[in-house]
């Protein structure tokens, strides 16, 4: 990963990332190394120890075979989860708190779809926006597309996997 000023990353719970300042600290006596982040999605500015990176789960945007895989986790079979909301929601917010986009990608298809049949709940509906919010602003970077541009093809693709016949049981 490269670390200087004006690099684009993903930060697992905001989405795409630009680093717009590197600075050393001295934290109870330890010098270290801190970036300042700007989320785009946001007004949101966070600072974030380099050593911590890893930890954190920030990462490079996708490439071109990512983005195809996204695509193929968001036209993949609905699996219902089983339980109550309660419950999918938590395992939702776990694969949100992952910082993989395949897993948020999920998130995103899980949630549409269930929205598109039955609706969701106000909270899943929050989390729906969330996920497609952090999904699209990567999609974005990767294709080097507008935020909307990529939204957009992000409901055609999911779309088009209603579309696909399934198999009956």
């Amino acid at each position: 990963m490269n670390i200087q000023i004006g690099e684009t990353l993903v930060y697992p719970h905001h989405g795409a990332v630009t680093i717009t300042g590197l600075e050393h600290r001295s934290v109870k006596g330890t010098e270290k190394q801190f970036m300042t982040l700007r989320v785009h999605t946001s007004e949101l500015t966070i600072q974030l120890p380099v050593e911590n990176i890893d930890l954190v789960g920030v990462r490079d945007v996708i490439d071109a075979e990512g983005v195809q895989a996204v695509y193929a986790v968001v036209v993949e079979e609905f699996v219902e989860e089983p339980g109550n909301w309660s419950r999918r929601y938590k395992a939702n917010q776990e694969k949100m708190a992952s910082g993989s986009v395949y897993r948020v990608a999920e998130v995103v298809r899980d949630l549409w779809r269930r929205d598109q049949d039955r609706g969701v709940s106000a909270g899943e509906k929050r989390m729906l926006e969330k996920a497609r919010q952090i999904l699209t602003s990567e999609l974005a970077l990767a294709q080097n597309l507008s935020d909307e541009d990529a939204a957009e093809r992000l409901v055609e693709v999911l779309a088009s996997s209603l579309e696909q016949p399934t198999a009956v049981s």
